[in-house]
C-alpha cells in the first residue's frame, strides 16, 4: 500500500518532494524496451510473459521517486547554469522516454514552462511552434527511429529566423555523442539521465547492459528559488482544426490540484496504481494520467513505441491497474488480446474517450472478461483531461458516454445557447462552457483567440455540444463538437445515435455519420462504414433499409458508403477521425448525385 498522498503541494517540485520523502524507493517510472527473443516466442505468449515476470527487460530503465527527484534536480541545476530562468520556455522534443518526465520536473523546478513537441512533427509544425513559443532551449534525442531531429530543427530555425537561437540539449541513452555536431548557433550540451542512475541514494536502476557513465557532468549552479505556483508550467498544442495549433498554458498549482482530483476519481489512493502510459506527456491525456499516478505514489509504465501485443504482455508482467486513453488505444489492445488471450488480473479501471465509436464494444469486453468498468471521460488541452468522469456503477452503455461528473468541486460547467448565450435548463443541449482552476489562463501570444474563447462573464467556450444533466453535481453529457452536430430536416440530431445503430449491424465494424447539404439548404445524413469483413462489404441499399426499419425517417442516411478505413489524424491524445474530410466527401457524393 502506498502512503496516503496529501493535497498540500502547489507545485510539481513540492509534489515530487512529498512523494520522494514518503516512499523514496518506490518505483515512479518504468520505460519498457525491446525484449530479446520475445518476437520469436510471440510477444503475447504465456512463455514470454512468464520469462519476463522473473527477469528485467533488455534495455528497460526505471527510476524510483528518490531517483526521479535527484536526476531532475541535477538537470535543473545544469539548465540554470546554461541560463534557463523562470518564465522561459523549453521545448521538449522527445519520445515517450522516462527522460521526458525528468525534463518535466527539471524545467518546472526553475519556474519555466515545457512545450511538448510531437516526434512526428516536421519543419512546418516546428516553424509555427518556434515562432510562437520562442524556446530558449530545445531538448531532442540523439537517435530515435533514424529521424533527423537536428536537420529538421535547423531548417525550422532558418525559416523562422528567431531573434535568439535556442540552446540544444542532446538527450542520449546509451551513447555519449559529440554536442558540437548539434550546435545550431546557440550552444549545445549532452544530457544522459543514465549518468544519474544507480547513484547511491537514488534508488534507481540503469538500463540492463548500459555502458558506464560517460556523459558530460552537470555544471555546478546555485539553486534557484522554488517555483511560483501561479507560473505556467506547460503549454499543450491544440488540435489545430481551424488553423495553426494554439498553445494552451496551465500553471503549477492547477496541475497539482488536478493530479489529486484525478487520483481520487479513479480510486488510485486505495492501492498502489500502475498506469499504462502509452500516450506521451505532450498531450493532456498522457500528462494528467501521469500526474495523477505520481500523486498517488504509483508507477508509470512508459512505452516509447506502441505495439499492441507487446503492450498486452507488459500489462501482465508489470501488473497494470489503470488505463486511460481513446477507444483507438483500447480497441487495439482488445483486438490483440482476442488473438492471444492473457490473464489481465491486475487491471482495475479504464477511462475512455470515444473517437471512433468503439467504446461500447470495448466496455462490454472489459466488463465481461475482467470485470473492469470502462468509464467515459471528458477533457481537452484547454481544460485538462479527466475534467469529468462517469460513475463506475452505471450500465456499460451509459458509463462510456463522454462527460460525467467533474472530478473537483472547483470545476463549474454550464450549457448555453450558442446564438443568444442564454444559460439553458437541465437536459437542454447547447455549448458546454467551463469555469474553474482547470481552465487555461490563456493561449500563448494569441490575444485574438483569447478574446474569442472567453465569454464576457469569464466562462471558457469549449465549442462542444452537450447538456448539463444535474446542476447540483455538475454532471453533464458531451454530445459532439459543435461543428459535427447534425441538423437534419430542421432537427438537431446526435450523430452517435445513428452511428451506434449502424454499428449494431452484423456486417459493420464501425460507422461515422456527417451532415451534408443536398442542394436546397436542407441538411441530410451521410454515413460512412468500415465493414466487419473487408472482403464482404454490406450493400448500401441493405444498410439504408436497415436504418429505415429502426430510425425516424429524417435520421435515415441518404447515402451509406463503405470505406476500407476512415481518414484519421494522429494527435497527442490519440487518433481521431477527420470528420471535415468526411463532410467534404459527403458533399461531393450528393453533388454528383
Amino acid at each position: 500500500m502506498t502512503a496516503e498522498p496529501t493535497t498540500a503541494a502547489t507545485s510539481l517540485t513540492a509534489l515530487l518532494a512529498e512523494r520522494a520523502a514518503a516512499t523514496p524507493d518506490a518505483i515512479a517510472v518504468i520505460e519498457t524496451a525491446a525484449i530479446e527473443g520475445a518476437r520469436s516466442e510471440g510477444a503475447g505468449s504465456e512463455r514470454a510473459g512468464s520469462e519476463r515476470a522473473g527477469s528485467e527487460d533488455v534495455g528497460s530503465r526505471r527510476l524510483s521517486y528518490a531517483g526521479l527527484r535527484a536526476t531532475s534536480e541535477a538537470l535543473a541545476a545544469r539548465l540554470h547554469s546554461e541560463g534557463v530562468r523562470a518564465g522561459d520556455c523549453v521545448a521538449v522534443w522527445l519520445p515517450n522516454w522516462l527522460d521526458a518526465l525528468v525534463w518535466q520536473f527539471a524545467v518546472a523546478r526553475l519556474g519555466a514552462s515545457v512545450l511538448g513537441v510531437n516526434t512526428r512533427y516536421n519543419v512546418h509544425e516546428l516553424v509555427h511552434l518556434v515562432t510562437v513559443a520562442r524556446p530558449v532551449c530545445v531538448a531532442l534525442p540523439d537517435d530515435f527511429h533514424g529521424i533527423d531531429f537536428r536537420g529538421r530543427l535547423r531548417e525550422a530555425l532558418d525559416t523562422a529566423k528567431p531573434e535568439t537561437t535556442a540552446l540544444v540539449a542532446v538527450v542520449a541513452q546509451n551513447r555519449a555523442p559529440d554536442p558540437a555536431g548539434f550546435d545550431l548557433g546557440g550552444g549545445a550540451f549532452v544530457h544522459r539521465t543514465a549518468d544519474g542512475l544507480g547513484t547511491p541514494g537514488t534508488g534507481a536502476t540503469a538500463p540492463t547492459g548500459a555502458p558506464a557513465s560517460a556523459g558530460t557532468p552537470a555544471a555546478a549552479a546555485p539553486p534557484p528559488p522554488l517555483p511560483d505556483p501561479a507560473a505556467i508550467v506547460n503549454y499543450f498544442t491544440t488540435s489545430g482544426s481551424t488553423g495553426n495549433p494554439k498553445l494552451a498554458g496551465h500553471d503549477q498549482a492547477a496541475v497539482t490540484r488536478h493530479a489529486a482530483a484525478g487520483a481520487a476519481a479513479f480510486g488510485m489512493t486505495e492501492t498502489t496504481p500502475v498506469m499504462l502510459c502509452v500516450l506521451p506527456l505532450l498531450g493532456v491525456f498522457g500528462f494528467n494520467a501521469v500526474m495523477a499516478t505520481l500523486h498517488a505514489g504509483g508507477t508509470c509504465l512508459f512505452t516509447p513505441v506502441f505495439d499492441p501485443a507487446r503492450t498486452v504482455a507488459d500489462m501482465v508482467t508489470y501488473g497494470v491497474t489503470h488505463t486511460i486513453g481513446g477507444d483507438d488505444l483500447h480497441g487495439r489492445l482488445m483486438d490483440s488480446w482476442r488473438e492471444d488471450p492473457r490473464p489481465l488480473r491486475a487491471w482495475r479501471q479504464a477511462g475512455i474517450a470515444d473517437f471512433a465509436g468503439r467504446s461500447p464494444a470495448i466496455a462490454d469486453w472489459a466488463q465481461t472478461e475482467f470485470g473492469v468498468p470502462v468509464r467515459g471521460v471528458y477533457g481537452s488541452s484547454e481544460v485538462f483531461a479527466l475534467t469529468a468522469v462517469r460513475g463506475p456503477d452505471l450500465s456499460p452503455a451509459d458509463r462510456v458516454r463522454g462527460g460525467g461528473r467533474p472530478v473537483d468541486a472547483g470545476i463549474e460547467v454550464r450549457a448555453c445557447d450558442p446564438v443568444s448565450g442564454a444559460v439553458l435548463a437541465p437536459g437542454e443541449q447547447g455549448e458546454l462552457q467551463f469555469r474553474g482552476y482547470n481552465v487555461l489562463p490563456g493561449y500563448l501570444r494569441n490575444p485574438e483567440a483569447n478574446a474569442a474563447v472567453f465569454t464576457e462573464d469569464g466562462w471558457f467556450r469549449s465549442g462542444d455540444l452537450g447538456s448539463v444533466d444535474d446542476p447540483g453535481t455538475g454532471t453533464f453529457t458531451y454530445v459532439c463538437r459543435m461543428g459535427d452536430a447534425l441538423r437534419l430536416h430542421g432537427f438537431l440530431t446526435e450523430p452517435a445515435e445513428i452511428e451506434n445503430y449502424l454499428a449494431a449491424h452484423p456486417q459493420v465494424a464501425t460507422a461515422k455519420v456527417v451532415a451534408a447539404d443536398r442542394g436546397d439548404g436542407m441538411g441530410v445524413a451521410v454515413a460512412f462504414v468500415v465493414p466487419a469483413d473487408p472482403g464482404r462489404p454490406p450493400g448500401e441499399d441493405e444498410l439504408i433499409a436497415y436504418c429505415r426499419s429502426g430510425l425516424a425517417r429524417y435520421k435515415v442516411p441518404s447515402r451509406v458508403v463503405p470505406l476500407d478505413a476512415f481518414p484519421t489524424t494522429a494527435g497527442t491524445n490519440g487518433t481521431k477521425i477527420r470528420t471535415a474530410e468526411l463532410r467534404r466527401r459527403a458533399t461531393e457524393l450528393l453533388t454528383d448525385a
